[in-house]
């Protein structure tokens, strides 16, 4: 199903999966109602099919996944889409509760967790915070083009390169190397790194942050054993430059 309101001239598209049909379509009808255009997919094998094509080219602005599906799980769609290279924000959306489950979603790559049962207020306005995070509906003006030595950061375009090559990195890891170049040499705590990035609901463990850090070094650092762009502050955190 996908639905283009007329209200808007290029809204954001959002791809709701999710097995169950009453859930699906009551979830596309509040957010298309709200703007947005929606696909709805009921397999995870129905979301990889929207993944196929290529990485630079995301197919969607945001990504609703529930974890229970038919076939291939929405764990193996987060995976798939990351280790794809698709930075597309996915908030999982799942009657599992337990801390665990919120720790395993995010660690695969999901960027946000919402319990069932919801509200509805509460979905739309997690997606619009999301969106916001990736600067897909903002409304601020033109943002600034970031640079430090070899590495170009582009707000308006959520996109970074490494000396000219194109670095693909998850909404997270973008939102990191994008608050860290904007605050040169501040040294950031793992809490404010959560609190800014992951938000001050995030109920997960504090090295979430050292992993996506790793991550990040990974990408980014010639050699992500000996760091140069994002510094350890041991007994303190983390800076950049």
């Amino acid at each position: 199903m996908a639905v283009s309101p007329p209200s808007q001239a290029n809204p954001a598209r959002l791809l709701v999966v999710e097995d169950d049909d009453t859930i699906r379509e009551t979830i596309s009808e509040a957010l298309t109602n709200e703007g947005f255009q929606v696909d709805a997919v009921a397999t995870g094998n129905g979301a990889l099919e929207r993944f196929k094509g290529n990485p630079d080219q995301q197919p969607f602005d945001l990504v609703l996944l529930d974890l229970m599906l038919p076939g291939v799980s929405g764990l193996d769609v987060c995976r798939y889409v990351r280790r794809r290279g698709f930075s597309t924000p996915i908030l999982v959306v799942s009657a599992r509760d337990t801390e665990t489950d919120r720790v395993v979603g995010l660690e695969v790559g999901a960027d946000d967790y919402l319990i069932k049962p919801f509200g509805m207020r509460e979905l739309v306005a997690r997606c619009r915070a999301l969106l916001r995070r990736t600067g897909r509906n903002g409304d601020a003006g033109a943002k600034q083009v970031l640079r430090h030595e070899g590495i170009t950061l582009y707000p308006e375009e959520c996109r970074v390169t490494r000396d000219g090559n194109e670095v693909n990195l998850s909404p997270k890891e973008y939102r990191l190397l994008e608050m860290f170049m904007q605050n040169p040499k501040r040294v950031w705590s793992r809490d404010k790194l959560l609190e800014r990035v992951w938000g001050i609901d995030f109920m997960g463990d504090s090295k979430t942050v050292d992993v996506h850090i790793r991550w990040l070094r990974e990408k980014l650092e010639t050699n992500p054993s000996a760091p140069v762009f994002i510094l350890t502050v041991r007994g303190f955190g983390y800076r950049f430059g």
